[in-house]
């Protein structure tokens, strides 16, 4: 499969050959707010699979997890793109709304519920942790 992504105005775009190793919804409280106090909802790809085109801004920082965060925005439009995980160099994850197909990926896991509020309404069909899920399983 392939998925193309982009940006609000047009100035990021990705084409991602690969399908995602996981796909999820994200309470912890730096995505409600990166996410207008809801979650954010990523899909996992494999680096190698991720082709960017475009300039991205960047902002760092050290989550709850004890992993350093490094999230990509568009510079002119401020779209979300991706994250990346000092634990998964291996993986981007990709923004969900960033994908032109938003239909064809949707989260089977809910992470970080305890920082969820109480108003929050998680499907109870997906897969629960309350905090840091273990590691997706190696793609080929």
């Amino acid at each position: 499969m392939v998925y193309h992504g982009r940006c609000q105005c047009g100035a990021v775009r990705a084409e991602i050959r690969g399908e995602p190793a996981a796909v999820r919804e994200c309470w912890c409280r730096q995505c409600q707010q990166l996410a207008a106090g809801g979650p954010t909802r990523n899909a996992m790809f494999r680096t190698e699979d991720v082709e960017l085109s475009g300039e991205l801004s960047t902002f760092a920082y050290v989550a709850a997890s004890g992993n350093t965060l490094l999230q990509s925005y568009c510079g002119v439009c401020g779209t979300p793109v991706m994250a990346q995980s000092s634990a998964r160099p291996q993986f981007r994850t990709i923004r969900l709304g960033f994908l032109d197909v938003l239909g064809s990926v949707r989260p089977t896991m809910a992470i970080w519920t305890e920082e969820a509020p109480y108003w929050a309404l998680i499907d109870p069909d997906l897969e629960q942790h309350t905090r840091q899920p273990p590691p997706p399983p190696a793609t080929s």
